[in-house]
């Protein structure tokens, strides 16, 4: 969910709860006992939000902080690395060069203890929204992988991502799977998909 539309939810409850607690203070008996206890409960709502606000805003900064680390590590071993986003992604280049680098892979070895695995509430936040299209591509990829021979392969969800399940790349079946089915995605029969969340 965006910050956005998240935060424009907050307003409406925010708003519908000052509205009640207008009309209970109206409508009380006078002492203003009922418009206390709403706003003791409004107060403690609002302090329970800003705690997971406060929880996901820290995940992502500790994040982003072990990813310039990481980065400098890479730096300090020859390589030219870009700074993190703020979402700490580092876009470090063409995949299929840097494979074939030596200096790439022997500074990616030295500095794999300061590689962080991306928090799952960092994850879920990059997440873009997919159109039905690519939602419905991802579908039939993933039951064209299971049926293929790949049975443990991830579903994908109503918006597109898959689930959280680790399967097994390497076997056979899901080699196979994954020639047969590629096209779906546009991978070449030679190529392999690894499910982006």
């Amino acid at each position: 969910m965006s910050a956005r539309r998240w935060f424009g939810g907050r307003l409406v409850v925010v708003g519908m709860a000052s509205a009640v607690a207008l009309t209970l203070t109206g409508c009380g008996d006078g002492d203003g006992k009922d418009s206390e206890k709403d706003e003791v409960a409004s107060v403690q709502g609002d302090k329970a939000g800003a705690q997971n606000d406060k929880g996901a805003t820290s995940e992502l900064a500790t994040y982003v902080e072990g990813q310039r680390k990481w980065v400098q590590c890479l730096r300090d071993k020859g390589l030219d690395a870009p700074d993190p986003d703020a979402k700490g992604s580092v876009k470090l280049g063409d995949a299929s060069k840097l494979k074939k680098d030596p200096k790439f892979l022997a500074a990616m070895e030295k500095c794999s203890d300061l590689s962080l695995a991306v928090p799952a509430g960092v994850e879920k936040a990059q997440q873009g929204k997919l159109s039905k299209k690519e939602i419905e591509t991802r579908k039939k990829y993933s039951k064209c992988m299971q049926d293929k021979g790949a049975p443990d392969f991830p579903d994908t969800n109503d918006d597109g991502h898959t689930e959280e399940v680790t399967w097994d790349q390497s076997s056979a079946g899901a080699k196979r799977a994954a020639r047969e089915c590629g096209s779906i995605i546009g991978v070449p029969a030679d190529g392999t998909y690894t499910p982006q969340g």
